[in-house]
């Protein structure tokens, strides 16, 4: 079967269920922060992924740039050293530059290879060019020597060249096509290669002595001339294929700007010729230079027609400039654009990382202040109705109970909530339960006050009738001379004034006051007396110890009555053939301990706590009163003069010890008192028989603690022994000396 316990309720409590507003609110937006920071760490991830190749492709261009610079001189070295090499002038000044110029380039690209990302291709292909690296030195000492017949040395140049030439594949990065952006790279780099050995070769052939060549080695050369003039057109139409239009323009433009200043030299150097008188043969075209040589024509025919080493190399030259101003440009277009890519993925990444952390951060915030709005409103309201239901409510509904209230003000502080969501609702509601609680509190109040009416006019209205029935008793006792006949009356007259003191019990619950009070002071001991004239079995109460003061007359007919109800519970409560005592000790601060000490059957420790608050805290009126009337009755006349009563257990007999506390507003020293007359409590206890000494000490407060509020009265030197009153037994027929009876309707006294 399903357990519904408590316990098994609070283990299926969900986890969130004790979890405050705010906390709920973080873990609502958690699963969507969450998303979002994975979305938009993804995002910032692919920025970052696209700036970190971007940044590796402008190192990449770095390095294609530094190749592209290094072979470009390499092989312009090449070149420009066959003219001193086959003249036996090694230790040319433009041999010396032209090596000192390629042996900088080759520091720079290894300066970029430094920075280069370690990809295994750019290192399969950086590895090839330290490869040919090693043989450029050997290459230099054997360049156009017998060691190196034919186009040994041109092509030796090219073990450094080409895979510089191929690093030019590795560029491109953020052009719509990598591999066609490397192509025409790569095809620039090959036409200016196979034009670069065409102008070798081609000075080659013009400069050096052909008896010397070996069998053989002629056709070799011409063979290699006309197989690279032929690959320059490969390379053409490979660029022209890979390159985009721009890049065709710019070629044309390259080439015809070339061109442009070819015929501008040439024309300088027609008029330096005939300025010198010389006879100038303006050279051909590089195309017609190129076919003459290839024929195999001597120098000196090939002279006659202009087709020198001088004008050969020059034009060759332009083109071999052009060719490199395309490449440069090619490069320097691959270095910006990686560049440009690599700033906007840095700015990418940067702005999405703090778009991503900057709406984090605000859903939170936003998060925060909606939570801490609606728990400040909600600890607002829990404050407010924790002060409503703890303070104010129970205040106004004990200001209202009160008998004595007079007018109250009923009207109902909202709670400072003036919002209209959910929480303002809450807040509206709770302050309609708050006035609707107040409304019923003042129909209860109301409703108390008609039952207080309905007990007064009650309690007037048999008031007179009894004084009537106590008049006439007191008539019959006056004529009466039979003594059995006369302890009925007395028995008559107690009961009839006991009727009359449930009447002033009535009145005392409806809140009413003595219309009519003492206007002077009253002894304590006729007090006492009134007080014990009141209780049926009076013959049973001894007075002993009690000071020489005076009650102001205001308190004398509430303090009898006060006294009248705890000596009628000591009587009904305790055995019929044991006394009642009552003492009274005056305190050091002027205020009047009275005791009243009985033998009965006493009470349980809860019970004396139960009726001890109900005395200092008297609860409203209600059906339970009924069965406590004189409790409540007390309580009611000892708050309205400040007066504390307590009970308490009698030491260590049976019974109980009820203790009356009187301020020291109440009681005033007789004029012709003795100084010492307040010590008689403990003149009787001396001259109690032992057995009974300690029972008489621990009423007094010497026995053993009880826990109550008067256990610390102090008690002073007695006088010595034989000086305390004699007490005077009453017979029990006899009655006590006659009082002054109680007005009807009221509190005061008339004169019999």
């Amino acid at each position: 079967m399903p357990n519904n316990s408590p316990t098994a309720e609070g283990r299926r409590r969900s986890l969130t269920s004790n979890w405050p507003v705010g906390r709920r609110l973080r873990a609502v937006l958690l699963i969507p922060v969450l998303v979002a920071l994975v979305l938009g760490g993804v995002r910032v991830k692919r920025s970052v992924d696209t700036w970190q190749d971007a940044d590796d492709a402008v190192r990449v261009a770095e390095l294609v740039q530094a190749a592209n610079k290094y072979a470009s001189d390499a092989i312009n070295e090449r070149d420009v050293s066959v003219i001193p090499l086959l003249t036996e002038k090694k230790a040319s000044d433009a041999v010396v530059q032209a090596r000192r110029t390629t042996d900088a380039d080759a520091a720079a690209f290894d300066r970029a290879v430094t920075r280069m990302p370690r990809t295994s291709g750019l290192l399969r292909r950086v590895q090839l060019v330290r490869n040919g690296e090693q043989q450029l030195g050997v290459v230099r000492a054997n360049a156009f020597t017998p060691r190196m017949s034919g186009v040994q040395t041109e092509e030796s140049y090219h073990t450094v060249q080409h895979p510089l030439m191929e690093l030019s594949n590795e560029l491109g990065y953020g052009s719509s096509n990598q591999t066609s952006f490397g192509r025409t790279l790569y095809a620039a780099s090959l036409t200016q290669a196979a034009e670069s050995l065409i102008r070798s070769i081609g000075t080659h052939l013009l400069v050096e002595n052909r008896d010397d060549l070996a069998a053989g080695e002629l056709e070799a050369q011409l063979a290699s001339f006309r197989s690279y003039a032929y690959l320059e057109q490969v390379g053409l139409q490979e660029f022209a294929g890979a390159g985009t239009a721009q890049d065709m323009a710019r070629l044309q433009q390259a080439l015809a700007a070339a061109e442009a200043r070819g015929e501008r030299q040439s024309a300088d150097a027609a008029a330096k010729a005939t300025a010198a008188g010389r006879t100038y043969v303006s050279p051909p075209p590089i195309a017609e230079m190129i076919t003459e040589i290839a024929t195999g024509k001597p120098a000196d025919e090939l002279a006659a027609k202009g087709v020198t080493p001088e004008s050969f190399f020059a034009a060759s030259t332009l083109g071999f400039d052009a060719y490199r101003s395309i490449q440069v440009n090619l490069t320097d277009a691959a270095l910006a654009s990686a560049e440009d890519i690599a700033d906007d993925a840095r700015r990418d990444a940067i702005t999405n990382a703090a778009l991503v952390l900057t709406a984090v951060l605000a859903a939170f915030l936003l998060a925060s202040w909606v939570a801490r709005t609606m728990s400040t409103g909600m600890r607002r309201l829990s404050a407010s109705a924790i002060e409503i239901a703890g303070k104010r409510l129970p205040g106004l509904i004990h200001q209202m109970s009160q008998p004595d209230a007079g007018p109250v003000d009923t009207r109902v502080t909202p709670i400072p909530i003036d919002t209209t969501d959910e929480i303002g609702e809450v807040a509206r509601a709770f302050d309609h339960v708050h006035r609707e609680a107040v409304r019923l509190a003042a129909e209860q109040a109301l409703l108390r006050g008609n039952i207080n009416a309905i007990f007064t006019n009650l309690s007037r209205r048999s008031q007179s009738l009894i004084e009537r029935q106590l008049a006439l008793i007191t008539s019959l006792e006056d004529n009466e001379t039979d003594p059995e006949q006369l302890e009925n009356l007395f028995r008559l007259d107690h009961l009839a004034t006991r009727v009359r003191r449930n009447g002033e019990n009535l009145l005392v619950l409806g809140g009413e006051k003595p219309v009519q009070a003492w206007d002077r002071p009253l002894p304590l001991v006729d007090v006492i007396r009134a007080a014990s004239s009141e209780v049926e079995q009076y013959e049973r109460i001894q007075f002993s110890g009690l000071p020489e003061v005076q009650i102001q007359g205001p308190a004398v007919t509430d303090l009898v009555h006060l006294l009248a109800e705890l000596l009628e519970n000591a009587t009904a409560f305790s055995s019929p053939r044991s006394e009642v005592r009552v003492t009274a000790a005056r305190l050091p601060d002027g205020r009047i301990m009275i005791e009243i000490h009985d033998e009965g059957i006493g009470l349980a420790a809860d019970d004396f706590a139960t009726i001890n608050h109900k005395l200092a805290n008297p609860p409203t009126v209600d059906a339970g009163i009924s069965q406590n009337m004189g409790l409540y009755v007390v309580g009611r006349l000892a708050e309205r003069h400040g007066i504390r009563v307590q009970l308490r257990p009698s030491g260590e007999r049976s019974g109980t010890t009820s203790l009356v506390m009187l301020p020291d507003t109440l009681a005033d020293r007789s004029p012709d008192a003795q100084p010492d007359s307040d010590t008689l409590t403990l003149a009787m206890v001396k001259n109690v028989p032992g057995s009974r000494q300690a029972d008489v000490m621990a009423s007094l407060g010497g026995g053993s603690d009880s826990g109550d509020a008067f256990s610390d009265y102090e008690a002073w030197q007695d006088e010595p022994a034989g000086t305390r009153p004699a007490e005077e037994p009453r017979p029990a027929a006899t009655r006590p000396r006659p009082l002054p009876r109680r007005a009807p309707g009221s509190r005061g006294h008339r004169s019999p």
